[in-house]
């Protein structure tokens, strides 16, 4: 028997194997502490895989290994910042082919996945060049009356929650580089119908130079996942530019418990050009004096 039949014949009969994509926290990936999961269909309802179902156990871990991340990202240089995010871009874009194929799953044609997945690219490198520029255009050097310098410089808020539209890759990006370009941590939950590129983004990350932590991603129910990390004592801001108009204002009120930051949805076209607004919406503004001459 020729050798392609026999290769035909011996898959004929092979069971199907499916796969149970994982969390991302803290740089690895975890199952659900619940050992919970969900299907996954593409855009014609045939399934795909399975994804993990977050906890509420998995989103206070996220938030430990944000925290835990957050005094070494900080700490770093914004030029070095800007060096790991234009990594994640040359990783992604290694990967494009891929991306291409799990976006044409959520019911894209092959030109409109390639185009969404190159503006993906597109947007780690247009954030990476904002990492050592950000304190300049946010800060500010102040005139005032005496002998002394007076600076305002714009320093991280802390761990941001996200809630990611339903865009699975250009969405996603759209709302993760900004908030981690400046030093934030982030704990994302992505989006819930089409959670695939989000998971494909996190081995990605996993495998660049960005520590781990610096970036969580959870899969599973918004509507279970967001309001804990909105009411969570340890996270400084939330962005709920993936939540349904109807639950931004228990949100809002979760968040208050503690004074979060709070992004509210804006109708973004993630096919725009991106600004500078969402970087300074997790950004607090420090003031120091000091004499001059000493």
């Amino acid at each position: 028997m020729p050798e392609k039949a026999r290769t035909e014949k011996a898959g004929a009969g092979r069971l199907a194997v499916r796969k149970t994509y994982k969390l991302f926290i803290g740089g690895a990936f975890p199952r659900s502490e619940s050992g919970r999961s969900y299907v996954v269909t593409d855009a014609k309802g045939r399934f795909v895989a399975n994804a993990a179902r977050a906890s509420r156990k998995d989103a206070r871990d996220a938030v430990v290994a944000a925290r835990k991340a957050f005094p070494g990202w900080s700490g770093r240089t914004a030029y070095n910042r800007g060096q790991i995010i234009y990594r994640v871009a040359e990783m992604l874009e290694g990967r494009r082919d891929q991306f291409v194929d799990e976006l044409r799953g959520t019911g894209l044609t092959k030109p409109q996945a390639a185009a969404e997945v190159d503006a993906a690219v597109d947007r780690w490198v247009w954030y990476a060049g904002w990492a050592d520029k950000l304190a300049a255009v946010a800060g500010s050097a102040n005139p005032v009356s005496g002998p002394f310098f007076n600076f305002s410089t714009p320093e991280p808020t802390g761990v941001v929650a996200v809630v990611a539209p339903d865009s699975p890759l250009l969405g996603l990006v759209s709302v993760v580089a900004p908030a981690i370009v400046s030093g934030n941590t982030a704990v994302v939950v992505a989006s819930e119908p089409a959670p695939l590129p989000a998971i494909t983004l996190a081995e990605v990350l996993a495998t660049s130079d960005l520590p781990g932590g610096v970036i969580n991603i959870l899969t599973g129910h918004r509507a279970e996942l967001a309001p804990w990390l909105a009411g969570h004592m340890d996270v400084n801001a939330v962005d709920l530019t993936g939540s349904a108009p109807a639950d931004v204002p228990d949100l809002e009120d979760k968040a208050a418990g503690n004074l979060k930051r709070v992004l509210r949805p804006d109708g973004a076209d993630w096919t725009a050009e991106p600004g500078t607004a969402r970087m300074t919406a997790f950004l607090e503004t420090k003031t120091v004096w000091h004499p001059v001459g000493v």
